[in-house]
């Protein structure tokens, strides 16, 4: 063998045995025993608190439209007038037909109390004064079928004015002014845009272990970036038949920095306690390999220096930055989370507080 070949075979066992023998920098954490949480990830849909098709309560044409799609009313604001022209002409006939029935009442009292005040003695019949008294009854009652009728009225002509029932935004118009309408005939629709909620399908597996104290993160695909925390509002026990799936509604934490809109997607974490106990390592001390291995690096200092060695895990759940390991580890045990990449088998390390 050359001698120049020799030498540089020597040179490359020097220097491997020098980064086998160097002290590499890790960042560790130490094992304990927490609780489990089981972590569910879903799809869902922002949606309103109320929406409502609305409609005129009688017939008529549309006179005037006070609102557009995309107008934000409050409860009460008029949204559009029908012509109301021949139902304001019955209410003032109504209105004089109950003046009438004012003055007859008053012309029959007046007639009655003259009749009882003379009395027999000016040779006034008690058959004519009964009867004045049952006239001055039934116009009384006439009267009060005219208020009736005249109240009637004008309630027809108020409802020819459609007001919104509660605050929201307009979200589609369905007519325009000059159009015949008809009671029942969608004309608006009114969504309400303040307490939204989060509309969740979860799987049937996970509705026993659901409770309104269960703590959910909300993502919005319109806002990357953001979170919201929220909690669990209504769990409805009715599956869905074919996809095996309750619906979760889910209420989130005011914010007025983020405007949210019904019908944007939403995705959420739920994070479901399990109730049992166990041993949890940082996700970053885990090291997954092709074979299907699972290894962890565990620092040994009860010698003179601090040296590494892989463990075999078997691992469970995964859950806010944490892996369940079933099996590998101990509570009290420290594991390499950060600079475990290359790091060989009884190797010298030097432990960092900091991180790298």
């Amino acid at each position: 063998m050359p001698v120049m070949f020799r030498a540089l075979i020597l040179l490359a066992v020097s220097f491997a045995s020098v980064d086998a023998s160097a002290q590499a920098p890790v960042r560790v954490e130490t094992v304990s025993d927490s609780s489990i949480v089981r972590q569910i990830y879903v799809n869902g849909t922002v949606t309103s608190p109320r929406s409502a098709l609305l409609s005129t309560a009688v017939a008529g044409i549309v006179e005037e439209l006070m609102v557009d799609e995309g107008h934000a009313v409050n409860t009460g604001d008029p949204l559009l007038i029908l012509d109301a022209e021949l139902a304001q002409l019955a209410l003032e006939r109504a209105l004089a037909e109950v003046r009438q029935q004012e003055v007859a009442l008053e012309d029959a009292k007046r007639r009655f109390a003259e009749a009882e005040k003379v009395g027999t003695q000016q040779s006034i019949a008690r058959t004519t004064i009964e009867s004045l008294r049952s006239e001055v009854t039934s116009d009384g009652a006439a009267l009060a079928a005219s208020r009736a009728a005249a109240r009637e009225q004008q309630a027809i002509v108020e409802r020819h004015t459609l007001r919104a029932p509660f605050a929201g935004v307009v979200s589609q118009r369905m007519t325009e002014v000059g159009e015949w309408v008809n009671p029942g005939n969608g004309l608006l629709e009114l969504v309400a845009v303040d307490n939204l909620r989060f509309d969740f399908r979860v799987g049937q597996d996970s509705y026993a272990m659901l409770t309104t104290e269960t703590p959910v993160e909300i993502t919005l695909d319109a806002l990357p970036g953001r979170a919201l925390n929220g909690r669990v509002d209504a769990i409805v026990p009715v599956k869905n038949p074919g996809a095996r799936t309750f619906l979760v509604r889910v209420l989130a934490e005011a914010d007025q920095s983020v405007r949210i809109t019904p019908g944007m997607s939403a995705r959420g974490k739920l994070s479901i306690d399990t109730g049992d106990r166990g041993i949890a390592v940082p996700r970053d001390a885990i090291l997954r390999f092709p074979d299907g291995r699972i290894t962890v690096w565990v620092v040994d200092d009860s010698g003179d220096t601090a040296k590494v060695h892989e463990r075999i895990v078997q691992t469970g759940l995964e859950f806010d930055g944490f892996v369940e390991v079933l099996d590998g580890v101990s509570a009290g045990e420290r594991v390499v989370v950060r600079g475990n990449e290359t790091l060989q088998e009884g190797q010298e390390v030097s432990v960092l507080n900091g991180g790298l």
